[in-house]
C-alpha cells in the first residue's frame, strides 16, 4: 500500500473508518439492534476509558505503523514490530501481573528466530531510515499490548485505577473491537486535522477497505477473542507471541506470490526456532 502511494494518515484512519461501518453491520445482522444499543450504552457510561484504550491500542499503534511504512524499508518495519513479543511481558509487569521466567525464555527464543529470519533480508541503511522506521514502530509495539491489556484489566475488575466494566456485551468479540474503534475516532479526527493530507486515491480507498475487513475486523476479533479467554498473564503472553508467525507467513507469501528467494540456512533456523518456541508455549501451558 505504501509503494502504491497515498498519504499515510489516510492509510491509517480509513482502515478504522471502514471497520466502524463493517462492525456495526455485523452486529446488526448477527445480534440485532439491541446488541448495538448495548455497545453504545457501554461506551456512553465509560467513554473516557474507551477513548484512552482505543487511542493507544488502535490509534497510536496503527498511525505509527503506517507512518513508518511510508518512510522506511519494509524489513525495518517488519523486524522492529516483533518487539511487541518482548513488550507484552513488560506491559504485564507494569500492570502488576507476574510472568514466569520460563515464559520469558520462550519469548526470547521466538524473538531470536524472527531476527534470524530478517537478517538475511537486511541491508545497510541510513540512520534517517532507521529513525523514521524503527523508532515509531518501537512505540507502536508497546501501544498495541497496552490498549489490549487495558480492556482485559477492566473486564477483570481487579485494578483500582480502572473501571470494572462488567457487561454481557463484552463477551462478543466484535463488540469489543467496535468499542475500541469508537474510542479511537477522536484520535483519527485530530490526526487528519493536523496532518491535512490530500484526498485519498481510489486505489487507497479500496486497499484500506480490504485491510479493514481482513485484518481489522476478522483478525483483530479472533485475536481479542483468544485474549478474552485468558485467565493468567502467562496465557496472555502466549497469545501475543503468536503474532511472531506473521513473519513466517509473509515469507511464504513472498515466495509463492512474488517469486521471492527461498531462505538460506540462517533463515530456516529462524523459522524453526519460531515454530519451536510457539509449540513449547502450548505444551507447557497444557501441562500447567
Amino acid at each position: 500500500m505504501s509503494l502504491a502511494g497515498g498519504h499515510w494518515a489516510w492509510t491509517a484512519s480509513l482502515r478504522f473508518g471502514y471497520m466502524l461501518i463493517f462492525l456495526i453491520l455485523i452486529l446488526l445482522v448477527t445480534q440485532g439492534p439491541k446488541a448495538l444499543a448495548d455497545v453504545l450504552d457501554v461506551f456512553r457510561r465509560y467513554w473516557c476509558f474507551w477513548i484512552v484504550a482505543g487511542s493507544i491500542g488502535f490509534g497510536v499503534f496503527y498511525a505509527l505503523i503506517s507512518f513508518s511504512a511510508a518512510f522506511a524499508a519494509g524489513w525495518i518495519v517488519a523486524t522492529t514490530w516483533q518487539i511487541t513479543i518482548l513488550a507484552t511481558p513488560l506491559v504485564l509487569i507494569f500492570f502488576g501481573r507476574k510472568v514466569p521466567v520460563k515464559g520469558l525464555l520462550l519469548i526470547g527464543l521466538i524473538f531470536i528466530g524472527i531476527v534470524l529470519v530478517n537478517i538475511e533480508h537486511a541491508n545497510l541503511t541510513s540512520l534517517r531510515d532507521m529513525l523514521t522506521g524503527a523508532l515509531p514502530v518501537l512505540v507502536a509495539a508497546f501501544a498495541y499490548p497496552i490498549g489490549n491489556q487495558l480492556v482485559w484489566e477492566a473486564r477483570l475488575g481487579e485494578n483500582p485505577r480502572l473501571p470494572h466494566i462488567h457487561d454481557a456485551i463484552l463477551e462478543n468479540s466484535f463488540a469489543r473491537v467496535l468499542l475500541l474503534t469508537l474510542g479511537s475516532v477522536p484520535f483519527w479526527l485530530i490526526l487528519l486535522f493536523f496532518s491535512a493530507p490530500p484526498a485519498p486515491s481510489t486505489g487507497q480507498l479500496l486497499s484500506t477497505a480490504l485491510v479493514a475487513l481482513l485484518s481489522g475486523v476478522i483478525a483483530t476479533s479472533i485475536f481479542l477473542y483468544a485474549r478474552h479467554l485468558c485467565q493468567q498473564p502467562y496465557e496472555i503472553a502466549a497469545v501475543d507471541a503468536t503474532q511472531s508467525m506473521e513473519v513466517v507467513f509473509s515469507l511464504i507469501g513472498e515466495i509463492v506470490f512474488l517469486n521471492g528467494a527461498f531462505p538460506g540456512p540462517l533463515g530456516l533456523v529462524g523459522v524453526a526456532l519460531t515454530i519451536l518456541g510457539l509449540v513449547a508455549y502450548m505444551v507447557i501451558q497444557t501441562r500447567a
